[in-house]
């Protein structure tokens, strides 16, 4: 039996499972809204929110818990590297992903006169904030009172190129005045929508012979088809008994 198993397996070894969990947090942590499937979402969704609350406490202890399920203090917010040489498109690029970001917490800032990001002659990371830092520091305080469900999972209606797998989104809460995430309508809502454009369409209240015909036929009641004798069952004759004696 199955007893105490629970969890999402994932069709992957223990290892790589634990990884992929570690990694979809910290784009989640990064971002504040990742796009993966419907089966990931929810298995990291728990990940998250408990480590979120461990980062509600504030004390060295849950700092320490947070960097055990993360695998380390890693670096993060690599996507807000500028070159010395960087083009317009790119410096858009990161403005907008900025933007984008801000909706959800507070991206770290860096000191007057220094790069927030820095890589070295390979395009190695070599500087960037701490991702444990900013949960506790940004992330954190925005929950404070805020008693658990951090995040939402919004399916997106979408599904992936080759397996055709279902997509949705994962997201944290708080971000509710922007624009409504989405997938395709329900069936009711088509429906309607159908409707509504057919409405217009319709023949007046007499329409044709035809149509008055054909209402008139729903409408007239059914009489129920006469029951014919069956020619090969012979009806059962009664005999009058012979008297005994």
């Amino acid at each position: 039996m199955r007893h105490r198993k629970a969890g999402y397996k994932l069709t992957v070894t223990r290892s790589h499972r634990t990884a992929m969990l570690r990694n979809l947090a910290a784009g989640l942590f990064e971002h504040g809204q990742i796009t993966t499937t419907i089966v990931k979402a929810k298995a990291v969704q728990p990940f998250v929110e408990k480590i979120v609350t461990d980062a509600k406490d504030g004390t060295l202890a849950a700092r320490r818990r947070v960097i055990s399920k993360l695998g380390g203090d890693r670096l993060g917010f690599d996507w807000l590297y500028l070159a010395k040489d960087a083009s317009d498109g790119e410096k858009a690029r990161v403005d907008k992903m900025k933007s984008f970001t801000e909706g959800f917490f507070d991206v770290p800032k860096a000191q007057a006169g220094k790069q927030l990001v820095e890589r070295n002659r390979y395009g190695e990371l070599r500087k960037a904030p701490k991702l444990v830092k900013h949960i506790f520091d940004n992330i954190a305080p925005r929950f404070q009172d805020r008693a658990g469900g951090y995040t939402r999972i919004v399916k997106l209606g979408r599904y992936r190129v080759g397996d055709g797998t279902e997509l949705c989104v994962i997201q944290f809460v708080g971000a509710e005045e922007g624009p409504e995430i989405g997938g395709k309508p329900s069936q009711r809502r088509r429906t309607a929508d159908r409707r509504a454009r057919l409405q217009p369409s319709r023949p007046a209240a007499g329409g044709s012979g035809r149509h008055r015909a054909r209402r008139a036929a729903r409408r007239r009641p059914r009489r129920a088809p006469a029951r014919r004798p069956n020619p090969g069952c012979r009806p059962r004759v009664r005999h009058a008994r012979r008297p005994t004696g």
